[in-house]
C-alpha cells in the first residue's frame, strides 16, 4: 500500500506590484521556507499576513505549498 510522507512546506505571499503599460497587474511574491506541517490555516494566514506588512507593496494573498514523497 502506498503512503504519502511529508517533506517540507513553504508559504508564498503575493503582493500588488502595480500595473504594466498594457494595463495588466504586476504580481510580486515572497517565499518563506520551513513551515511546520501541523500549522493550521488560520495560524498560517495570520503569520504570512503579518510578514506581508513588512513590505512596501499591498498584500493580496498567500498560499501554502507542500512537497511530499509517495512511497510504496
Amino acid at each position: 500500500m502506498a503512503t504519502i510522507e511529508f517533506r517540507h512546506a513553504v508559504g508564498r505571499v503575493y503582493f500588488d506590484g502595480g500595473m504594466t503599460e498594457g494595463g495588466k497587474m504586476i504580481r510580486k511574491s515572497k517565499t518563506y521556507r520551513n513551515l511546520v506541517e501541523a500549522a493550521t490555516a488560520e495560524n498560517l494566514y495570520d503569520a504570512l499576513s503579518q510578514l506581508a506588512q513588512l513590505s512596501n507593496y499591498p498584500f493580496i494573498g498567500a498560499e501554502k505549498v507542500e512537497t511530499a514523497d509517495i512511497m510504496n
